[in-house]
């Protein structure tokens, strides 16, 4: 059940736990900071996908998107990771620096996401499960269209990155167009000209195909409800400690990053181990392809299993 509360009487518990942590860990502080050899890793896992997309051009339609779901996701998903390292300004030495490499870092995407992606994620950081500003809240319409049917539950994972980027108009004081969106349009879209061209359209409909799985349909997609539905009760955000995190840069470390966003993807496991009195007592995920499962068949969990602050627009 939605859970729409004040944004006065619903603390943020990271901010909260951010406080303790350092108040009882102060050795904490030495894991914040950038992680320069991430530029490396993006420069790895562009090349890569890139690669895989050549392959995919010449394979059967079938195979193409067999390659994308086991192989293409795990690495689009990487790069999200990557991106939103990016946002946070944690690989190079200024925020515009670090703007111009989210961007590249988006590219096998498809899509023009990098620089929106920091504009609405940071605003997810300043306002946690905000009703308006957080676009990782379904709209209230989303949640009764959907209820507990599993097959409406299966259709909007598979939407929800288009429903994501929907949610943003909802946003009315923070444009998605600015410099930077345009910038990234024009680059990206000689970047899928480039692919389409000299790899194939096959090629670039495999690099869209990853990108959706990767977001939605797919036991990767279940990391939306791990992140912040409650799975247990008076918890509002969930980790994933599953083998998956070495494959994407350790995206499924969500209460750690949001208790301390200025920690990169590389040192996270550091701030669990470091503070295990405050992490070991948390519910945690070991499986994303269990949680999809439960979410897809247990009708108490909703896309609104959530603490949701503010009004509802």
């Amino acid at each position: 059940m939605n859970q729409i509360n004040s944004e006065v009487f619903t603390p943020d518990p990271h901010r909260d736990r951010r406080r303790a942590l350092l108040k009882n860990h102060p050795e904490i502080a030495g894991l914040v900071g950038r992680d320069s050899r991430t530029a490396g890793w993006i420069a790895v896992v562009v090349t890569a996908q890139v690669a895989l997309a050549g392959i995919a051009g010449l394979l059967p339609t079938w195979a193409m998107f067999a390659l994308a779901w086991g192989v293409g996701a795990f690495a689009a998903l990487a790069l999200w990771t990557l991106v939103h390292e990016c946002s946070h300004d944690l690989v190079l030495g200024s925020a515009k620096a670090n703007r111009m490499l989210g961007i590249a870092a988006s590219l096998p995407l498809v899509l023009p996401v990098g620089a929106a992606f920091r504009t609405y994620h940071l605003l997810h950081h300043r306002h946690p499960g905000h009703a308006i500003y957080d676009v990782d809240v379904p709209a209230p319409w989303e949640a009764r269209a959907v209820g507990s049917c599993p097959l409406r539950k299966s259709v909007w994972l598979a939407a929800n990155p288009l429903l994501q980027s929907l949610r943003t108009a909802r946003i009315r004081d923070v444009p998605m167009v600015d410099r930077w969106f345009v910038l990234n349009l024009a680059v990206q879209i000689a970047f899928d000209a480039a692919v389409g061209m000299l790899l194939g359209w096959q090629a670039l409909a495999y690099l869209f195909a990853s990108n959706c799985f990767a977001l939605g349909l797919h036991p990767l997609g279940a990391r939306f409800v791990q992140e912040h539905c409650t799975l247990r009760e008076g918890q509002e955000t969930t980790s994933y400690y599953g083998s998956a995190n070495r494959l994407v840069f350790n995206a499924g470390y969500h209460n750690e990053h949001h208790d301390v966003a200025r920690i990169p993807w590389s040192r996270l496991p550091a701030l669990r181990a470091a503070a295990p009195e405050f992490y070991d007592t948390l519910h945690a995920e070991t499986s994303w392809s269990r949680l999809l499962l439960r979410f897809l068949t247990d009708k108490s969990l909703r896309i609104d299993s959530r603490v949701v602050r503010g009004e509802v627009g």
